[in-house]
């Protein structure tokens, strides 16, 4: 790859069009294991325009998910500052919304056992149902990269818990269920009462709707709790896929 973007094209399943769109990503080598890779995540495409209607007609998708692109951003900064054991791989996904096509498309190019966890941040930008200073994990039992957080954030007052929605087979539905399929513990962060969120997949998914104190504390939280998995101290186990 020439540049910071991975660029391919791929067919619209509804349209049968083809679209040719990019992963964006950035590397942050590590010092003493930079063989050994944590990737972290977000998407930024959403669900473009609405076909017809009246007033507001765009999809701005702020928490869903410029929330978690910005945490993936805010996360790069911090760890150029403070400084990487493991290689630390960022990437701003495409296409998520259209079957995770570009997560998909990124895992046929990697050699899956270099990459020993996925930090997949989702929709951070909500109180949850657990109420304030919490997020919940995706996949939590499948893996024991839950607890490895949850360990690293005894003592900051913020919890992690495990995704209270099975229902909605959320773990299967972002882009961290690429890298999962091949065996990577590759979870996704979630602030939000998706069961209830008024503004999933609507026109009013907008900025104004985020609480930037909530956006701001996972961030923390999230950079606390993989801190030790980013510095070569922890290592979950891998993620084995039954369906």
């Amino acid at each position: 790859m020439a540049d910071y973007r991975q660029t391919f094209t791929f067919k619209n399943r509804r349209t049968g069009e083809d679209i040719t769109s990019s992963n964006i990503i950035g590397v942050l080598e590590g010092k003493s294991k930079k063989e050994e890779i944590v990737i972290v995540s977000a998407h930024y495409d959403h669900l473009g325009m609405k076909k017809d209607g009246e007033g507001d007609l765009i999809f701005n998708g702020a928490n869903d998910d410029a929330s978690g692109v910005a945490g993936v951003l805010t996360l790069a900064e911090y760890f150029k500052s403070v400084g990487n054991e493991r290689t630390i791989v960022f990437v701003a996904f495409t296409a998520e919304e259209m079957g995770l096509i570009g997560s998909k498309e990124f895992g046929k190019g990697i050699d899956a056992s270099k990459f020993v966890a996925g930090i997949n941040l989702e929709m951070i930008g909500k109180t949850p149902s657990f109420g304030p200073n919490t997020a919940w994990l995706t996949g939590f039992e499948r893996s024991d990269f839950g607890k490895i957080i949850q360990k690293n954030l005894v003592g900051t007052g913020y919890q992690l818990f495990p995704d209270p929605y099975k229902k909605f087979n959320l773990f299967f539905r972002s882009d961290n269920a690429s890298l999962a399929r091949l065996g990577v513990p590759s979870h996704t962060f979630s602030t939000t009462p998706i069961d209830v969120d008024k503004d999933y997949h609507k026109v009013s998914d907008e900025a104004a709707t985020l609480n930037m104190t909530v956006v701001t504390q996972t961030i923390k939280a999230v950079a606390k709790g993989t801190e030790s998995i980013i510095n070569g101290k922890d290592t979950p186990t891998r993620v084995v896929i039954k369906e």
